[in-house]
């Protein structure tokens, strides 16, 4: 998903449902998207099946959530980047990261649930 797309789901994450009209003005205040350009976007994510739209009123409504956005980028990212090698990813990433105490216990128990 790109960021437009992003902008939109964030949205509807946010607040349940919205009306198409509602979410365009919203967009234009922040991003400064014609209705139009906000209409297109929409219809993509209905395509894609990121939205479900009904009537009366074009209400808009997420049908993926923001967790599952978060899982398919990041597999997508350990793919294109790490050569589908989880193992490179967790050493690159992790390897420069400082730990509190609460981090490096739920990596603990991350490791002991999937022993």
């Amino acid at each position: 998903m790109h960021e437009g797309e992003l902008n939109i789901m964030e949205l509807l994450w946010s607040n349940k449902s919205l009306a198409a009209k509602d979410i365009a003005k919203i967009i234009k205040d922040y991003v400064g998207w014609e209705k139009n350009t906000t209409y297109t976007v929409i219809k993509r994510l209905i395509d894609k099946k990121a939205i479900l739209r009904t009537e009366p009123g074009f209400i808009c409504s997420a049908l993926i959530s923001k967790q599952e956005i978060q899982q398919s980028a990041t597999e997508e990212l350990i793919y294109h980047f790490y050569d589908n090698k989880l193992s490179e990813f967790i050493s690159d990433y992790l390897g420069k990261q400082e730990f509190s105490n609460d981090d490096i216990k739920l990596l603990k128990q991350i490791i002991k649930n999937n022993e």
